[in-house]
């Protein structure tokens, strides 16, 4: 069973999100521990304090080495892997999720106010994560992000095995559009071809309007892909017919 413990100051945060959804499942049935550590509980003193002002003066207040430091030591195991959620840190991606999915203990330490005490993120951590270039009030946001992105590829969480490999991203590629019913929704139809039943046309159409999605929005993630020779055709096609440009896609 894979665990996860987030040490945070706001334990708060966490139990709406995770007795939901695929995380709740997750749990239930016995695929991931998750366990939510409030990090006052590491403190020292009667004030329980976690931060205290910068070295050098300026705003803000900075999460103190001890607390951390012994919460850490607690947790820590021979198949820990500690990972600080900060916004120094390189952005998380699916490749990221996917590495990941294979450790045995996973602490992600949520940052707050103006960071941490520097010899948390040199002597204690053995990664750094960001969730991207904006600003969040502290790490149990992106935390969050994480344990979604990771527990959904644990062995036994997901019904289907093969879901997640078919997903955006999994592949170098977003996803392709997706229809239930009614077939016809205030005159907008349902694509003929997802209503044929033939299975190799509808693969085939999907595989398709993956590469035009991803090529409209996000052709930065076909740089780091190899492209079939079929692939190749259907682009050379998208530019000669405008197709991109018409659909906005």
């Amino acid at each position: 069973m894979t665990r996860i413990d987030v040490v945070t100051l706001f334990p708060g945060m966490f139990p709406g999100v995770l007795d939901e959804s695929m995380l709740r499942v997750a749990q239930e049935r016995k695929a991931v521990d998750i366990r939510v550590v409030d990090l006052r509980d590491y403190t020292e003193g009667r004030h329980r304090v976690a931060d205290d002002y910068p070295f050098g003066g300026g705003g803000g207040m900075v999460l103190k080495p001890e607390p951390l430091f012994a919460a850490v030591d607690a947790l820590r195991g021979p198949e820990s892997r500690v990972v600080l959620l900060c916004p120094q840190g390189p952005t998380f991606t699916q490749a990221t999720a996917e590495r990941l999915a294979k450790v045995p203990h996973l602490v992600l330490l949520c940052g707050h106010y103006e960071g941490v005490d520097e010899r948390v993120r040199a002597e204690l951590v053995d990664e750094e994560l960001s969730i991207g270039d904006y600003v969040v009030t502290g790490g149990e946001l992106p935390a969050l992000v994480v344990l979604d992105a990771v527990v959904r590829l644990v062995p036994g969480v997901l019904g289907d095995p093969e879901g997640a490999t078919r997903e955006s991203f999994a592949t170098g590629r977003l996803d392709y559009p997706q229809y239930t019913r009614p077939a016809e929704f205030r005159g907008w139809r349902v694509p003929e071809v997802l209503l044929s039943g033939d299975h190799s046309r509808i693969a085939r159409w999907r595989r398709r309007e993956a590469l035009r999605r991803t090529l409209a929005r996000r052709p930065d993630l076909l740089e780091a892909v190899p492209l079939t020779r079929e692939e190749r055709e259907w682009m050379d096609e998208m530019a000669r017919s405008g197709e991109l440009t018409r659909t906005g896609e």
